[in-house]
């Protein structure tokens, strides 16, 4: 999902034999088989022709560390800790964080051990905090029989369930006070602001496995594994060696424990009970369907300046015990996003009432009083997790319509299927036209059709009016979902 963010359809990676190698290793073999057999259909065609050509020399290749705060901010581990003093991080890595869906294959955590066993040899422990996050069941019951996780383990790591864990905010972490100013260490795939433990100061910075592992023995980021000595247990000054991993397990991967337990045969007796007064479980609704006609008169909720994540549409960490409730998971809808009126967070004026309150309260006062309400937003909203929440919430909370210079594609969809109407200005300066307190109209649903933008009026305060097209992505069967209320009501109707 991480080349959707950037725009592209899809990203194809060639079949090759180290991919038959561990579809045999994982009991795939005879998928194997036939994708040797179709190879050519598995690799580019002779001749392609592309847009852009990037050519990297390995050989030339030096580690990098993203961050802090975004996943697009990139630096060489070699200058990171002068660029760091720069900028005021702090250099101190409070704690490292390896493993997760994204990098924790077996080869990933054997290169992270082969650090530990250079560590242990020399009778040193991690300086900072580090936790191990296994991405799979099969991953957890491998590392441990094969020994892997046990040189991690002795110099202070920590092995934590095979789960999202801190990549997501499910991390009670309690070696900081809360707003404390600190940096971690992470080989997980985003960074956000307050994305891993809810710290709006936590400096998150992305690496690799094993330059995450060597930054947490070194316990700061002016440690650069490639030039920068240690001091051993006697304090002689010692380098560590070159990480290495091995691609697959010599004894074939352990599925670990079984845990799936089918559904019945016959599920049509079968009905789900759920405790009506539970904060925790909520069983869902289906959303209304579209009445038919244009939006007129929405109010404009919120305009959103600068970036917008799914993490500041719908904050993780403490959150995530919500999850499956959608009204209470909905009271974080929006809350870290920058409101371009005041500059503030979580901080909108109510065309109700006049006064300053909370986006998700806000949200709801015009939801009863009866009216629908828009976002307005800048480049790539929606980008990050493909969190189903940042799409429900405001579907439930009463919004219409997201409208927005450009969207992280995976949240474009999302909206789509939950009857939304996520909508781009045509040209991108029309955001700047968008003032506090418009009443927004949405024309041309009565025709909507593939491929033809739709007309956004604006109605300001002052009673002037503002009048551009706006453009949308909507094929046919997508179209059917925004008409029937959700892509769920299209496919049950």
């Amino acid at each position: 999902n991480m080349g959707a963010e950037i725009g592209a359809t899809t990203s194809i990676f060639p079949y090759n034999e180290r991919m038959a190698r561990y579809l045999h290793a994982t009991d795939r073999g005879e998928i194997a088989k036939v994708a040797d057999q179709y190879k050519n259909l598995l690799e580019s065609d002779e001749g392609a022709e592309y847009d852009e050509v990037i050519e990297i020399n390995l050989s030339e290749l030096k580690p990098l560390i993203n961050g802090p705060f975004t996943p697009d901010l990139c630096t060489p581990v070699s200058e990171i800790g002068d660029r760091a003093e720069k900028e005021g991080w702090p250099t101190e890595v409070k704690v490292g964080l390896i493993g997760s869906c994204t990098n924790s294959s077996y080869e990933d955590m054997t290169r992270s051990a082969s650090i530990a066993r250079q560590a242990q040899e020399k009778g040193l422990k991690f300086k900072s905090l580090f936790t191990i996050t296994p991405g799979s069941e099969q991953i957890r019951a491998t590392i441990e029989r094969d020994g892997i996780d046990q040189p991690l383990r002795d110099i202070g790591g920590l092995v934590l369930a095979n789960a999202c864990g801190p990549c997501i905010g499910q991390w009670d972490r309690q070696d900081v006070p809360k707003n404390e100013k600190n940096t971690i260490v992470t080989s997980y795939n985003r960074n956000f602001t307050g994305r891993n433990d809810a710290n709006p100061n936590t400096h998150g910075f992305v690496a690799s496995p094993e330059i995450a592992t060597a930054l947490a023995l070194a316990g700061t980021l002016k440690f650069n594994p490639e030039t920068d000595s240690l001091l051993d247990k006697d304090g002689k000054e010692f380098m560590l060696d070159t990480p290495y991993g091995d691609e697959l397990p010599a004894a074939g991967f352990d599925p670990g424990e079984d845990t799936y337990q089918a559904p019945p045969a016959d599920s049509s007796a079968v009905s789900v009970d759920v405790d009506p007064n539970s904060n925790r479980l909520e069983l869902l609704t289906p959303f209304n369907k579209w009445d038919g006609n244009d939006y007129h008169g929405l109010q404009l909720l919120i305009k959103v300046k600068g970036k917008c994540t799914t993490d500041h549409i719908s904050a993780a960490g403490p959150w995530l015990k919500f999850r499956g409730h959608l009204n209470n998971i909905s009271n974080n809808f929006l809350i870290t996003a920058v409101n371009s009126e005041n500059g503030e967070m979580n901080s909108i004026k109510s065309a109700v009432s006049g006064d300053f309150g909370p986006v998700p309260a806000t949200a709801r006062e015009y939801k009863a009083a009866g009216i629908g309400w828009v976002v307005v937003g800048d480049e790539n909203y929606g980008e990050g997790s493909s969190r189903e929440h940042a799409a429900l919430e405001p579907r439930h909370l009463g919004g219409k319509a997201i409208i927005v210079r450009s969207f992280a594609r995976i949240h474009e969809t999302n909206l789509k299927k939950q009857g939304m109407l996520p909508l781009t200005f045509a040209d991108p300066a029309d955001y700047d036209k968008v003032q506090p307190g418009d009443k927004i109209s949405i024309l041309g649903l009565t025709d909507f059709t593939p491929g033809v933008p739709l007309t956004c009026q604006l109605e300001h305060g002052d009673g002037s009016v503002d009048e551009f097209p706006l453009n949308h992505s909507f094929n046919d069967n997508q179209i059917g979902w925004f008409k029937a209320g959700s892509a769920l009501n299209k496919m049950a109707a």
